[in-house]
């Protein structure tokens, strides 16, 4: 991920921020405990995680769903999926391994949410074929989607089907400078069982807002491929066991960084650290590159 790169992030406070005053509020709303604890990568492909597929691995999607329990899946992205290639993907995959599907840009970026009814049913109608290994749905707004653009953003969430849950990464930074055009978004949010997408980035701090309208977290972080990393998840275990205390329903946490033949390894230690705190049986993704136990 591009987003909020930069060539020097030794300087960056990773800190991360406090709450936001209503995420308490909208976690103590869920009365039903901890649900899907869902941890991938954004891609599956050899040429991505060189040092992770044993030597022979046939079908990569076949293997990495025996490591992880879920993926990110920007490719429906780039292009419409169909229902048959959706069955593909699901078929290679076993039972509880999850899908969460990015919208298509020429519903996000090139129609910008603009007559996008019959687009919206497409993309919809094919993910459905995941049946009951469709996690949530994420739709990225391009980087220029300014609050100027609330009234396609609101007609967006209201005519979304209720039936497939969604999360929406607001990215230009005018969402974020202004108290009242946040919050205003986050409002809408709330009332339509929208996530607010969380990005931990180096370049844009302002993303990281802290404020949960469902009692779901979809974090994409991006490591900076330096040793703050193992710090920086180590605090998100502290932030989201807290959450998990004030009533998280389901986390879903994706890693994103530019070594990606050893993102396992960033993996491997954010599942320890959960099953440490939260007492669960997460498997932990393994290398299959002998030698490489360590990222710095």
């Amino acid at each position: 991920m591009k987003f909020g790169k930069l060539e020097d992030s030794s300087l960056i406070d990773f800190t991360l921020p406090g709450d936001h005053p209503d995420t308490e509020n909208t976690l103590r709303q869920n009365t039903e405990g901890l649900g899907r604890i869902s941890v991938g990568c954004s891609k599956w492909t050899r040429s991505d995680l060189k040092a992770f597929y044993p030597k022979g691995t046939k079908d990569e999607l076949k293997y990495y769903a025996t490591q992880f329990n879920s993926i990110e899946l920007n490719a429906t992205f780039y292009g419409m999926p169909s229902p048959e290639q959706v069955q593909t993907w699901k078929n290679k995959t076993p039972p509880g391994f999850t899908f969460f599907p990015k919208v298509p840009n020429t519903i996000s970026h090139f129609r910008r949410l603009v007559d996008v009814t019959d687009a919206v049913t497409q993309f919809v109608t094919s993910v459905m074929n995941f049946g009951e290994q469709l996690g949530t749905v994420f739709l990225q707004l391009h980087d220029n989607f300014r609050p100027q653009d609330y009234a396609r953003l609101e007609k967006f969430v209201r005519d979304w089907p209720a039936e497939i849950p969604l999360a929406i990464e607001l990215r230009n930074e005018e969402w974020f400078a202004d108290a009242e055009v946040f919050n205003r978004a986050a409002r809408l949010f709330e009332q339509h069982h929208i996530t607010m997408i969380l990005t931990d980035t180096a370049g844009r701090r302002d993303v990281l807002h802290m404020r949960l309208t469902t009692p779901e977290t979809f974090i994409r972080y991006v490591a900076a491929n330096n040793e703050t990393d193992y710090k920086r998840l180590d605090d998100w275990v502290r932030r989201l066991t807290l959450w998990k205390e004030q009533g998280l329903r389901n986390l879903s946490f994706f890693i994103h960084q530019d070594i990606e033949a050893d993102s396992p390894l960033l993996f491997d230690y954010f599942i320890r650290n959960i099953n440490i705190a939260w007492k669960t049986d997460l498997h932990s993704p393994k290398m299959a590159t002998e030698g490489t136990g360590s990222l710095f």
